[in-house]
């Protein structure tokens, strides 16, 4: 007997060393924090189409019968079910019959589940609630936006993020969503949020504030920023969480963990992917804002979804079509697998303390706020500024798109911005760095720090609002929450604070938003095509105007010869005067230093402020071009390929040589292979890594807005460069190419150019008489409210800047019904 209980004894042993860790966790929540509630609820929903982490509500900009959401408008296999931990039993609490389920969330009491709903043959998602019983159904909002990742406030009010924002992503086809409060039951709805991209997945912090994904690109690179922030319930209060100076991570479903300092959340790498899929990672935020080893990452898989903290220790995910367990250690069990479809927001079917509630500090009857800044010289990347060098704030505000087609900046600038900004005006900064003023509220703001001669220090490249009659402060310029905090006292008090709030400065006489052709081009027309011109091009610059299929040369001309320097593209938090005026030459040979070139105050004035918002070149969004417009303006381009690539392989071959692919079937074009090439060497984009090339060697700008001459054939760069000089021509080619006009091979390209003039007069782009907006664009303004549905682009007056300017306005107030 004692032999048997013996070997039963080493069996189990053996049994118990065998058994992965990992199996043990469900045991241990459902003895400890689920032992009385051992409930989940979880939705199923197909994937969504499109590969971008925020591209599943809506539809895309060129088509209105293209749906963003699930299946792009068919039937969706979406249930939201209840399931018990302990017995493996499953209901379904609500089936969509080909509708669509998802951001399901717990009241308070345990009892109640908010989530966004889209019936079937429906193509908006609303806000409802349902017991977890599977009654009373309700709808909460409503209305032809998207509201969806609803949460519980501790007063109970909802959160929500919503399409009523009206507007686009800066760099695709879909639309924004943006943080607004209801009351519970769907009234009131008010913004609290003024980024004009994305706002995602906010949370309840276990003080009351909101944690949230944001997603900006204030000059720097569209696809590289998108960080954990936190802010009030009422919007106010805005501060960066986690992350803001880390490229190339997307942050996203961030919970807090109970009991800690920590959050979970799931960190995408790169853009992001879809389904906010991504790394379980924790983060710990004392350390503060910026440092990396406060992110441990749980596994090396980056398919894991929607967290939810069980404890300290224990989490919950979506994985596949799978809810899964993990803890700190990465050991992990299976809870459920479902058969056909994903698995998405698996939720603790649990009651919960409410958290603290802020109170209210907005004033709607206010239309501005105030922020004290206590000392501008504290900050990151502020190397070389010294005390004294900042004498005030120019502030800017960026402007929302109600529109766009593409991932790329079209021809709102040359790979640099993607978004209009406006100037405010400027403040002054007292002499111990602080400074105290008054901003627009709900506006999404930033600001440049100016020396003594106007001109740029530093810029913010993020940006800041504030909500009506918010007063705030804030230390310096991007300080670390690992700052002191200020402790004000009356022998420290800043010199700011002891006055009246500043009123921005304006500038007199001055368009607030900028456009190339309509207030830059006439003032290089008095000052600079005397000398800068299609024949003489002094210095090889031509700064006269001509249609192009995309940006007028003279604005390529600008960007590429570094006469005007601006944020570029995915460059991040740059250093001290490296951006704007103070780099920007062409402010200089305004001022009658250069050849006695002298700009009338208005212009130098002009220029200055057009440099400092981003040198945009067209200066409305109604300029930005559909599919059909882009491929249009491509089509104009097409007779010169055929001419240019018979010339380039008969006459250039000797010179111009691909020596990787042994032709020049590409030459001059094949410069964007070679950019590729270089590029990836370097470990960078193609498209940065063009900008950096072409702004230290303008040489290699091989680009058709400066090659080819559409209005004046003969005066093309491609024409006068190997044009003898006896026949009028620069003659820059080693060898003479073209001895004069007569030769078939020049006649050839005027011809194919002077077709292709043809073809841009039949469709005229930006800037040219007869330009009209496309329907997409019209389309929306109709749907925002700013054009009446009567609007007809045929018979009636459209003004592109007055129509952009009302639609900004109309985005000012917060009451969103």
């Amino acid at each position: 007997m004692g032999k048997l209980i013996y070997i039963a004894f080493l069996l189990l042993c053996t049994l118990s060393i065998c058994l992965p860790a990992e199996s043990k966790l469900l045991e241990s929540v459902l003895s400890n924090e689920l032992k009385s509630t051992p409930e989940i609820i979880f939705c199923t929903r197909s994937k969504y189409s499109d590969g971008h982490w925020y591209a599943n509500i809506g539809y895309y900009s060129d088509d209105s019968n293209k749906k963003a959401y699930t299946g792009n408008g068919e039937p969706d296999n979406s249930k939201l079910f209840r399931y018990n931990l302990k017995t493996k039993e499953k209901n379904v609490i609500l089936d969509a019959k080909g509708g669509s389920i998802r951001d399901p969330h717990v009241d308070y009491d345990g009892r109640r589940i908010l989530f966004s709903y889209r019936p079937n043959g429906t193509d908006h998602y609303n806000l409802y609630t349902i017991n977890a019983d599977g009654s009373a159904l309700t709808q909460i909002t409503h209305g032809q936006w998207d509201d969806i990742e609803p949460i519980y406030l501790p007063d109970g009010d909802i959160l929500f993020v919503s399409t009523r924002c009206k507007r686009y992503v800066g760099c695709w086809f879909t639309q924004v969503a943006t943080m607004y409060r209801c009351k519970p039951d769907g009234s009131n709805i008010i913004s609290v949020s003024t980024n004009i991209e994305h706002d995602n997945t906010p949370a309840v912090m276990p003080d009351g504030r909101i944690l949230y994904t944001r997603w900006e690109y204030v000059d720097r690179s569209q696809v590289e920023y998108h960080h954990l922030w936190v802010m009030n319930p009422d919007g106010t209060g805005v501060n960066v969480y986690y992350g803001n100076m880390h490229s190339w991570i997307v942050m996203i479903d961030a919970q807090p963990i109970p009991g800690t300092h920590d959050v979970i959340a799931s960190f995408a790498p790169g853009h992001g992917r879809n389904e906010h899929a991504g790394h379980p990672t924790i983060v710990n935020q004392l350390t503060g804002p910026d440092d990396q080893s406060a992110a441990k990452r749980l596994h090396k898989s980056a398919d894991f979804r929607d967290p939810q903290a069980i404890n300290r220790d224990t989490f919950m995910f979506a994985r596949g079509k799978k809810v899964i367990l993990i803890n700190r250690k990465g050991e992990m069990e299976d809870l459920y697998e479902n058969k056909d479809v994903y698995v998405h927001e698996p939720r603790l079917l649990a009651s919960r303390p409410r958290e603290p509630i802020i109170p209210n500090r907005t004033n709607l009857k206010k239309d501005t706020g105030e922020l004290l800044l206590i000392d501008v010289y504290k900050g990151r990347n502020m190397e070389g500024i010294k005390h004294g060098d900042i004498k005030k704030l120019l502030i800017l505000e960026v402007l929302p798109k109600p529109i766009n087609f593409s991932g790329g900046m079209d021809i709102t600038s040359w790979m640099g911005t993607f978004n209009l900004e406006r100037w405010i005006g400027t403040v002054p900064v007292e002499e111990d760095g602080s400074a105290y003023f008054t901003i627009p509220a709900n506006r999404p703001v930033f600001f440049v720090a100016l020396d003594e001669n106007n001109m740029s220090v530093k810029r913010m490249q993020s940006f800041a609002d504030v909500m009506p009659g918010e007063e705030t402060t804030c230390i310096g310029c991007h300080e670390t929450r690992t700052t002191s905090p200020y402790t004000p006292s009356l022998n420290t008090l800043p010199l700011a604070s002891k006055r009246a709030p500043s009123i921005p400065q304006r500038f007199s006489d001055i368009p607030d938003v900028l456009d190339f052709n309509r207030d830059i081009q006439p003032i290089l027309d008095r000052n600079c095509i005397s000398c800068h011109n299609g024949k003489e091009r002094k210095g090889s610059v031509d700064l006269s105007y001509r249609i192009s299929s995309h940006w007028s040369p003279a604005y390529v001309s600008l960007i590429a010869n570094r006469q005007v320097v601006d944020g570029g593209n995915g460059l991040g938090n740059r250093p001290p005067r490296t951006i704007g005026s103070c780099v920007s030459p062409l402010l200089k040979k305004l001022d009658g230093s250069h050849h006695n070139v002298k700009a009338t105050e208005k212009e130098w004035w002009t220029a200055y402020l057009w440099i400092e918002t981003a040198a945009p070149y067209c200066g409305s969004y109604a300029g930005i071009r559909n599919s059909e417009d882009q491929h249009h303006f491509n089509k104009c381009r097409a007779p010169v390929f055929g001419a240019v690539g018979h010339v380039i392989k008969k006459r250039c071959a000797s010179c111009h040589r691909n020596e990787k692919k042994k032709n020049v079937s590409r030459i001059p074009f094949d410069m964007n292979l070679r950019r590729k090439v270089e590029a990836k060497n370097l470990g960078m984009k193609t498209a940065r890594y063009q900008r950096i090339i072409l702004e230290n060697d303008p040489a290699r700008l091989y680009m058709w807005e400066v090659l080819f001459n559409f209005n004046e054939p003969e005066l093309s760069s491609f024409l006068m460069a190997p044009l003898a000089k006896e026949a009028g021509g620069l003659q820059r080619c080693k060898e003479v190419v073209f001895k004069d006009r007569n030769d078939p091979d020049y006649k050839r390209i005027v011809k194919a150019l002077q077709e292709c003039e043809k073809r841009f007069a039949e469709k005229p782009g930006w800037g040219v008489p007869g330009w009209k907006p496309n329907r997409q664009y019209i389309r929306e303004m109709k749907r925002y409210g700013i054009l009446d549905e009567s609007f007809d682009i045929a018979k009636d007056k459209f003004d592109p800047f007055a129509v952009d300017q009302a639609y900004w306005k109309s985005l000012w107030s917060m009451n969103a019904e």
